[in-house]
């Protein structure tokens, strides 16, 4: 119910309760496939009159029951005669959720978590199932003994490490085809600790105010902020209401930004008056960072497929109050003659399968299928045809993914090589000597690109970068 659709009796609103939202964007996600962060932004659009707390304990019980959706299904499954997913969709959503609030979320009675399942059963029709949702739970709380999932740091079968990592099986088995057993631990560890991470990274427009001043505005209005030695011109924040309730994010001031998507800018390299192209833009992240570090000169040509996508690039952009970027619906499958060898740089942050970024949208995990992976490598080397012959010779491609598909990454990467003779660049000199100390960072950056994994700091994310050196041929996409 909007704030402006509050209905009144007896002075008192009527108000859905939280855990039925919650239940509401689980349902959502896990039964339409609707997209996670999307749903949930629109809810609390909808439900205007949500405070802090509340808006606070919806996000959590919602994100952390899809996050955990497998490892809370193998444990109900050792509870209940019917499994999961046998169960009615509201019952198996709703259990789901009920658990994850007697295992994860201290602090809440145990003795609520069961009357407001039952509750909701009945409110939503099924009567005569409130008796197995009780049941089960109540099971749950008197032999704790069977809750217990295995050990993420000593397991090692694919079954197992899905249950404590919450991952379905086929991902676990293509991170270790991919990385082996000690990089697939750590992927599946980072994932789970972005999860968890309270903090949000933005990044500072340093064009309009310095990284210092923006630092001391945040602290002034009532937010936490902590510094991050992986990135320039970033901060991470938290204890703020809202975004809208900051001075400093109304003001076009900073811009909500992860650390490795923020490295993408920051690898470009960009130069006073440089023409840049965004191919793949939306909602603007990048297409912003370019034009700060440009400072009011140069131009910043920002693309998407759609409308709808653009949009949110233009409030960003208007927000920030950037004059040098100019929005355009385009479709990065279509040439743009008119744009042949005019791009000082394009960065090239391609459609992929989002790997990376399943700790801020575990919908990924659920709704991708093997299948779909190969697919999205030949629609990047489609969109990067296109993207290489907009770069004039001597120009930059800087191309990024958020996934951690090799077959999207490191093959894409020696395709522009071999195909189209791009030449890689050495991107040491642009990066921060603390991610270059991690793994073998320092060896891919002398080669011209890093494939960053999950953390509570970073997604994972790929960026490679390259220079033209001669004129490409059209490869008959």
């Amino acid at each position: 119910m909007a704030a402006n659709e509050k209905k009144q009796t007896g002075g008192r609103e009527h108000r859905k309760p939280d855990r039925e939202i919650a239940l509401d964007i689980i349902m959502g996600v896990m039964e339409q496939e609707e997209f996670s962060h999307i749903l949930l932004r629109k809810t609390f659009e909808y439900h205007g009159y949500l405070e802090k707390n509340s808006r606070k304990f919806i996000t959590r019980l919602a994100e952390g029951t899809i996050e955990k959706a497998v490892t809370l299904d193998y444990i109900l499954n050792r509870y209940s005669k019917i499994r999961v997913d046998k169960m009615k969709p509201l019952i198996r959503n709703l259990l789901r959720m009920s658990l994850y609030q007697l295992k994860y979320m201290s602090g809440v009675p145990e003795s609520a978590v069961c009357n407001e399942a039952v509750k909701i059963t009945r409110k939503r029709g099924f009567q005569n199932l409130s008796g197995f949702v009780n049941g089960i739970l109540r099971n749950i709380l008197r032999s704790p003994e069977q809750a217990v999932i295995p050990d993420g740091g000593s397991e090692t079968s694919v079954s197992g490490l899905s249950v404590a990592y919450s991952m379905p099986e086929w991902l676990v088995k293509h991170f270790l085809d991919s990385y082996g057993m000690d990089i697939t631990r750590n992927i599946l560890k980072g994932i789970q600790e972005a999860a968890e991470d309270t903090w949000t990274t933005v990044r500072v427009n340093t064009s309009k105010i310095g990284l210092e001043q923006a630092e001391k505005l945040l602290l002034q209005e009532g937010a936490e902020v902590q510094r991050t030695l992986l990135a320039r011109d970033a901060l991470r924040i938290r204890g703020y209401d809202t975004l809208a309730s900051l001075s400093a994010f109304r003001r076009g001031m900073i811009q909500v930004q992860n650390i490795s998507s923020i490295l993408a800018g920051q690898t470009a390299g960009v130069c006073s008056g440089n023409v840049c192209m965004d191919v793949c833009a939306a909602p603007g992240g990048k297409t912003l960072h370019l034009a700060d570090l440009l400072h009011g000169t140069g131009s910043v040509v920002s693309r998407d497929i759609s409308e709808k996508k653009c949009r949110l690039i233009r409030e960003n952009k208007e927000r920030a109050g950037f004059q040098n970027i100019k929005v355009q619906v385009w479709d990065a499958l279509d040439f743009d003659e008119s744009m042949a060898e005019s791009a000082d740089l394009v960065m090239a942050d391609v459609p992929c399968s989002g790997l990376g970024v399943m700790a801020a949208k575990p919908d990924i995990k659920y709704r991708l299928r093997p299948e779909q992976l190969p697919e999205l490598a030949v629609l990047s080397q489609k969109i990067l045809n296109h993207a290489v012959k907009y770069i004039r010779n001597g120009g930059i491609l800087l191309f990024s993914t958020c996934t951690l598909n090799p077959g999207e990454n490191t093959k894409i990467r020696q395709w522009l090589i071999t195909e189209h003779g791009l030449v890689p660049e050495d991107i040491r000199p642009m990066l921060p000597e603390e991610l270059l100390c991690m793994g073998n960072n320092r060896i891919t950056a002398a080669d011209g690109y890093m494939q960053i994994f999950p953390s509570a700091e970073t997604d994972g994310f790929f960026i490679s970068r390259f220079r033209k050196m001669e004129k490409v041929q059209n490869n008959g996409y």
